[in-house]
């Protein structure tokens, strides 16, 4: 069937109440015509895809269960979420999901009553469920709260802290356990194989139906059939760890049966304890491609749902990605020196170590989504005497920040820190921002911190900060470079030293990293002198100097908040030096920028040569009483 046709369920469902309204007998078609709607509109816009495929049942029956948005329902991360804004009235706007102006590509409080809490990293959601339950005990209100997480969530460290409160204070929670094997990247680690274990073992259920058949029918003996019951599980199911966290653990059950799923959560609903349903599903159900590669179908373009994702042809001129550069290096690095070991919390692909964990397995670290433990597991490397290079999104970085602290820089490890995904990141949004790594970093004693302009000093600054015996970070933006040449060397350069690349006449701009180009741009317009600073930490206090005596105005250009950014470190400097030239700042507003592109935040920001240009020549006009350079 094609068109509306098939979508006669679907077509008279605006909101959960209209799902309640069905009969349980009219579920499964309804699934079918929900995971057909959810491929056939990201197909149109792209989005996140695979992960949302598989949760199309186990969303229906949540709705169908609980009294939503009363009942709270809380979701970890956000991939999955398609099929639940589809059915929370918002099905007509799912092709604006992560553009300017339409959806959030994830839960979000502000877009939704249904969207509970708001959400993007992982492994917040039993913690965010436990005191929702406690909020709701205290006011003596009488609403249940399910929280649903993935595998690749309880790799994550909070889940189990959220999990040991969550099982000592016995609040009325559920979690659902979404097995599907996958996080991004597949999962890793004893968490996985123990789930696996669970999921691949008949036994298990054919004991406990077994011994349920045989001894619950004799009432003497009830309590006999409940220890052995518990006893079964202990001997098939490996360590009942959520049991010993006085978490009552039900399943494994089908994720795709949506009416099993229905009779089990109704179930599960009139209970008051701490309990978890282990659902297990496959993702990217229902999309033969999506099945067969869930790493590539997790995020996707728009695509030809008949041909599927098809990967342009690569341009011989086109610009590599930062990421891609990074990714070469890595490799090249690794083969000259052994000491070389690279980390990275779940994001194999995302971070660029694909290559990586091909040539050099033994070398090559996931830990999950752990960025804890990254930095600490970095910081014992280090000790031993390897040189752990840590491939992260600036996003996560935030998460290990005590570690860069307590683990690395305390201690005066040689960590290097390729922070991928820095200033804006486009689609993906507020949650995933990389727009805080400068103002966290620099205040940290004797860290490094370099910002690459262009590839060819990107690769430079890496074989720089793997050079040194202290931490160092190097960090750049998502997308493509501006297309300069790495090369295939492994050179350094002088730390703390910056690059003049234009002089002009009047003012200097100084810029960090990647907004460089825009300022070269605005600067032609300006016939402003243009800095490449490169170094945030230690900043080049000479040329600085020498940049407030030669020009009567300086302006600091980063893809970072201007609060405690790179802006705010030549302040200092020229404060201290008793500078007298007037200093401007530009960089990220003082917001959390809502999705867009990447060149709409950035325009919206004022960090695109255009932007950039207009406040200069507003800031000069003010400070100085003249225009600034050549009109437009």
């Amino acid at each position: 069937m094609s068109g509306a046709a098939w979508r006669r369920l679907l077509d008279a469902i605006e909101w959960p109440h209209d799902l309640r309204q069905l009969p349980a007998s009219d579920l499964p078609h309804l699934c079918d015509e929900l995971r057909a709607f959810v491929i056939e509109s990201v197909a149109r816009c792209g989005g996140h895809f695979a992960a949302g495929l598989g949760a199309v049942e186990l969303t229906v029956a949540l709705h169908y269960v609980f009294d939503t948005p009363r009942d709270v329902l809380v979701w970890d991360v956000g991939h999955q979420c398609y099929p639940h804004k589809i059915l929370t009235g918002r099905k007509r706007e799912i092709e604006t999901i992560r553009k300017r102006g339409g959806l959030a590509p994830f839960p979000k409080r502000g877009e939704s009553e249904y969207d509970n809490y708001g959400v993007g990293h992982s492994s917040t959601s039993i913690g965010a469920a436990a005191g929702m339950a406690a909020g709701f005990g205290l006011l003596g209100e009488r609403r249940k709260v399910a929280a649903v997480i993935g595998d690749g969530g309880m790799t994550a460290g909070m889940a189990y802290e959220a999990l040991n409160h969550l099982g000592g204070a016995q609040y009325d929670v559920l979690i659902v356990l979404n097995d599907n094997e996958m996080s991004i990247s597949p999962n890793v680690g004893a968490m996985s194989n123990y789930l696996t274990r669970i999921l691949s073992s008949p036994a298990y259920a054919q004991v406990i139906a077994g011994g349920r058949r045989l001894l619950e029918p004799l009432p003497p003996v009830s309590e006999l059939a409940r220890r052995t019951k518990e006893h079964i599980k202990g001997m098939i199911v490996p360590g009942t760890m959520f049991e010993e966290l006085n978490v009552h653990y039900y399943g494994p059950v089908d994720g795709h049966n949506v009416s099993q799923l229905v009779k089990t959560l109704g179930n599960l609903k009139k209970m008051s304890r701490p309990r978890l349903l282990h659902v297990i599903t496959r993702k990217g159900k229902g999309y033969a491609p999506a099945e067969q590669d869930p790493v590539g179908y997790h995020a996707v373009p728009a695509f030809d749902p008949a041909a599927g994702v098809v990967k342009p042809a690569p341009q011989a001129k086109a610009p590599a990605s930062w990421t891609s550069v990074f990714s070469r290096w890595v490799c090249d690095m690794a083969a000259r020196d052994p000491r070389l070991v690279a980390i990275t919390p779940a994001m194999r692909e995302g971070s660029g170590l694909v290559e990586f964990e091909r040539r050099f397995p033994k070398r090559y670290f996931d830990v999950g989504i752990a960025e804890q433990h990254a930095l600490t597991l970095a910081a014992g490397m280090a000790c031993a005497g390897l040189k752990p290079v840590v491939a992260i999104y600036s996003t996560f970085l935030q998460r290990g920040y005590d570690q860069f602290i307590h683990d690395i820089a305390l201690q005066k490890l040689p960590v290097v820190f390729a922070i991928d995904r820095a200033g804006v990141v486009g689609p993906d949004g507020q949650t995933h921002a990389g727009s805080f790594d400068l103002s966290f970093l620099r205040c940290i004693p004797g860290a490094v911190v370099m910002t690459p302009m262009d590839e060819t000093m990107m690769r430079k600054m890496l074989t720089t900060a793997f050079s040194l015996d202290a931490p160092a970070a190097v960090r750049y933006p998502r997308g493509a470079g501006p297309g300069a040449d790495p090369g295939d060397g492994l050179e350094t350069i002088e730390v703390g030293k910056a690059a003049v690349l234009r002089r002009g006449r009047g003012g200097a701009i100084l810029a960090f990293g990647s907004p460089a180009a825009a300022a070269l741009e605005a600067a032609e317009r300006l016939d402003a002198s243009v800095v490449d600073m490169r170094f945030v930490k230690p900043l080049d206090d000479a040329l600085l100097r020498e940049m407030a005596a030669a020009h009567d105005w300086l302006v600091t250009i980063e893809d970072n908040v201007v609060a405690g950014g790179a802006g705010g470190a030549v302040n200092e400097c020229l404060a201290a030096a008793g500078a007298a030239a007037p200093v401007l700042n530009l960089g990220l507003p003082d917001v959390f920028q809502d999705h867009a592109s990447r060149e709409e935040q950035l325009h919206e920001a004022r960090l695109d040569a255009g932007g950039i240009e207009r406040d200069i020549r507003a800031f000069v006009e003010r400070v100085t009483g003249g225009a600034a350079g050549r009109s437009a």
